[in-house]
């Protein structure tokens, strides 16, 4: 069983992406966590604080409405009936005197016999009946108690949301109270003190939002950033994981080539002698086949040109097997491609080829083995001769291709290469002729990558083809 290396090594960085994600998840759970518990915290401190400031506040009233009102009302009129219009004015008088400054929402005063509201700064509670409910009665026992009434979440934070609202309502025993100011058993009924919390509510869920979003950011820009290096880390390893096949590849196409190359060179040393034979002996029987019988000589001319051919075929397989060697020393580029272009001239007048020479002749010498490279000027314009069979345009230009490059360019307007055969032309034994033997390309490619440079090629069916030769200048 084979194992791809690439996915191994990207399965850490799988890993990563899931513990990324789940840490994600664990981070905003914990927030909204905690933003609950800090929010909550901060509100029953809150209502610590406002329950017990509601019975100081309670305690304080009790004090004063039985010294001021209770005391004088029994002395003067022998008894206390808040439906006597001057009693509970003066008694009115005497809360909200008490209130003012204070942050009281309202005071009620309940019956000790029954549950019905006496007095209250709302008129309109006045009178009211069977509204203290269980924590009036528990009042009534002498135990202070409150209760809350809240309505408010993350989403009244939302401007189409109705308002906050939150109330704390304390029930304290109004107790008799002896000369010395201290309080007695005997409770004379149950104070109701509301406090309206909604400001302080609203605080704290605009805090708890403040800590959500906030955490949310934080946190949303440490998981992008973590995305960002897992994303980097992955194209790298992608990057290098495509590297490696290439190379693999290449090391694979090298071993088969290598293998290749031992076999053509013992194949093609031995036909190069007997090639050599046949040759010779077609030579000996043109000159007597004109003596003997004259008009025959065309059958050895004939032996003669397909030995020629096949002894090119030869020496263009040898050519591909042999190690390549530059020797190279300084030369000007111009000067070979010129002489290339001289040798093709028959080529280009035959088939009504205009060529065209762009040189830069500011080029400096570079380091090349100049017969290598002529081989190479061949090859490109054979092969622009045979992609304009009906004549055309060919250029041939030289430039600086950067800092340390130079570039040689050969444009023809000829029928061009399809795109699903551009990717093969460097392809030994690849071709689409009837005729060559598809090493030509690969022997261009060879040359100029033992020169250390690089070979591009833009065409499209139809269109024309370019080949770039890009060639290091130092």
């Amino acid at each position: 069983m084979v194992t791809d290396v690439s996915e191994i090594n990207l399965k850490p960085f799988r890993l990563v992406k899931f513990f990324s994600y789940t840490s994600l998840a664990v981070i905003l759970v914990s927030t909204l966590i905690l933003s609950w518990v800090i929010s909550n915290y901060t509100k029953n401190v809150l209502l610590e604080r406002s329950e017990a400031y509601a019975q100081v506040f309670a305690e304080n009233l009790n004090h004063q409405v039985f010294q001021q009102f209770v005391l004088p009302t029994v002395v003067r009129y022998g008894t206390i009936a808040l439906r006597h219009p001057k009693q509970f004015e003066r008694l009115n008088a005497i809360v909200r005197n008490i209130t003012h400054g204070m942050n009281i929402e309202s005071v009620s005063i309940y019956d000790s016999k029954q549950n019905v509201i006496s007095y209250s700064t709302v008129p309109a509670r006045v009178g009211a009946r069977d509204v203290g409910g269980a924590e009036y009665k528990r009042a009534l026992r002498g135990k202070n108690n409150s209760v809350l009434h809240s309505d408010g979440n993350l989403l009244h934070l939302f401007p189409w949301s109705v308002p906050v609202s939150c109330k704390l309502v304390t029930y304290v025993p109004f107790r008799q109270e002896r000369a010395l100011g201290q309080t007695t058993d005997l409770i004379m009924g149950v104070i109701e003190v509301e406090q309206d919390l909604s400001e302080d509510l609203e605080a704290i869920i605009r805090l708890q939002g403040i800590i959500i979003v906030t955490s949310i950011m934080i946190m949303g820009s440490l998981f992008a950033v973590l995305q960002f290096i897992v994303a980097r880390a992955d194209r790298i390893i992608e990057a290098r994981a495509e590297e490696r096949r290439r190379l693999e590849g290449q090391l694979h196409d090298a071993e088969r080539l290598a293998n290749l190359g031992k076999m053509i060179t013992s194949v093609s040393h031995e036909i190069k002698n007997p090639l050599g034979i046949v040759r010779s002996t077609a030579e000996i029987l043109e000159k007597r086949l004109k003596s003997v019988a004259p008009g025959n000589e065309h059958l050895a001319s004939i032996v003669i040109e397909e030995t020629a051919r096949l002894d090119s075929i030869v020496r263009e397989f040898l050519d591909f097997a042999r190690p390549l060697e530059p020797k190279k020393d300084l030369q000007v580029i111009n000067n070979g491609l010129a002489k290339a272009v001289r040798f093709m001239a028959p080529e280009f007048d035959k088939y009504k080829i205009r060529v065209a020479m762009e040189l830069d002749e500011t080029l400096d010498p570079i380091p090349l083995d100049d017969n290598l490279l002529y081989r190479v000027y061949l090859n490109i314009l054979v092969n622009g001769v045979q992609a304009m069979p009906d004549g055309g345009h060919l250029c041939v230009r030289t430039s600086r291709a950067g800092m340390h490059e130079v570039r040689v360019e050969f444009v023809d307007d000829g029928v061009g290469i399809a795109e699903e055969k551009l990717q093969q032309i460097f392809t030994p034994f690849y071709t689409d002729k009837s005729r060559g033997t598809g090493l030509g390309l690969a022997i261009v490619k060879n040359i100029i990558d033992s020169h250390g440079g690089r070979v591009e090629v833009e065409s499209r069916e139809g269109g024309g083809t370019t080949f770039r030769l890009i060639l290091p200048s130092e």
